[in-house]
């Protein structure tokens, strides 16, 4: 039984999934379906946490937009991400970065490695 499941799993995980962990400014191209016609659609953030592992491994992206914080989860291996840019890499100290919700303006901002 646990090869089936090794081997449906196996075929989910995405390849061209690029390295990143959490805290990194990342740009997240999503397919999106309208009527007949697919556009992408990008959503700019920072990597605030990652769950899961293998085919079920999420990560949320969090951005603040005319001035409300935005949370979107998405799924490390889904056919609808057409591709993840990172554009910034600091250096987190934590595995979950849910503090930087309370935080706003320069203070909710990682600091470059050095």
């Amino acid at each position: 039984m646990s090869n089936i499941l090794d081997k449906i799993t196996a075929e989910s995980i995405n390849p061209k999934a690029p390295p990143f962990k959490v805290g990194d400014e990342v740009k997240v191209g999503v397919r999106i379906k309208e009527g007949d016609k697919d556009r992408i659609q990008n959503f700019i953030g920072q990597v605030i946490a990652r769950d899961g592992a293998g085919a079920n491994e999420t990560f949320t992206v969090r951005r603040i937009s005319f001035g409300v914080g935005v949370e979107k989860v998405f799924p490390v291996h889904s056919p609808f991400i057409d591709h993840i840019d990172v554009e910034r890499s600091p250096t987190a100290r934590r595995a979950k970065l849910y503090y930087l919700r309370d935080l706003k303006g320069k203070k909710a901002k990682l600091r470059e490695k050095q």
